[in-house]
């Protein structure tokens, strides 16, 4: 924990499931965290009470919705205002939902590329002054199936592939000051309000797996610590946590 204490990460998704699991895990480490969330208040006010049961002054909360008309600049100096710095942005918040060819909408464009694409390029662009000034690093949460297109979702695919693109130009754009890389997790948590998804279905989708089994939201937290703690040399890669679901 020595080494990391005092260090800030802004996790964005950060009150539920692989966002939350992300804050504890950093915060363990020494991290302070800013957690951002949008709709799920009463979620984020329950983490953040959590944390700071484990140590005072070491969380706190911003709400943004992301699809706004946000200032970026002038959410960057808030967030750095509570601790004087940023060392690692986590793009984490997404919007996962299906989209039938013949019946996409424009604003089911808009909000599946603006939360998985267009937000975390201008958080990234935004934070990089601040990064750069600590040798800090960004890490973006994509999906297997950025390089793997899921049947009936193929605009949260395109923008998970575009955020594989943002993560290898911000690598050698922000270098060599700031650590771009990105993490794609297979199997972890199943997806919300999808009822199609069936226990038949899901044996199928674990018998793809080598491992044969899912994965957990500690696996990707994990990882991400491991990039921004104690990987300084590696820059502009996808790491897969998937059991190797990707190699079928």
């Amino acid at each position: 924990m020595t080494k990391n204490l005092n260090k800030v990460v802004l996790i964005t998704g950060a009150a539920r499931r692989i966002g939350s699991q992300m804050a504890r895990t950093f915060h363990a480490a020494g991290f302070n965290v800013i957690l951002h969330y949008h709709l799920s208040r009463n979620e984020a006010k329950k983490l953040r009470n959590e944390l700071e049961n484990k140590r005072k002054n070491s969380t706190t909360l911003i709400e943004l919705d992301l699809l706004a008309e946000n200032n970026w600049d002038d959410i960057i100096r808030s967030c750095q205002s509570q601790w004087g710095r940023l060392d690692v942005l986590i793009n984490n918040a997404s919007t996962f939902y299906p989209t039938h060819m013949g019946e996409v909408t424009e604003d089911q464009w808009n909000d599946l590329i603006g939360t998985n694409l267009k937000a975390p390029f201008f958080f990234s662009q935004a934070i990089a002054p601040s990064l750069k000034e600590v040798a800090g690093c960004i890490i973006n949460i994509i999906d297997i199936h950025a390089s793997r297109p899921l049947k009936y979702h193929p605009v949260y695919s395109i923008a998970k592939a575009g955020l594989v693109m943002m993560t290898h130009s911000l690598a050698k754009e922000l270098a060599p000051e700031v650590r771009v890389n990105g993490i794609s997790p297979g199997t972890i948590l199943w997806p919300e309000n999808q009822s199609e998804l069936t226990e038949k279905t899901r044996a199928t989708i674990i018998r793809q797996i080598p491992l044969k089994r899912q994965g957990s939201p500690e696996d990707i937290a994990n990882t991400a610590l491991f990039l921004a703690t104690d990987a300084p040399y590696i820059n502009g890669q996808i790491i897969a946590v998937d059991g190797g679901r990707s190699l079928s």
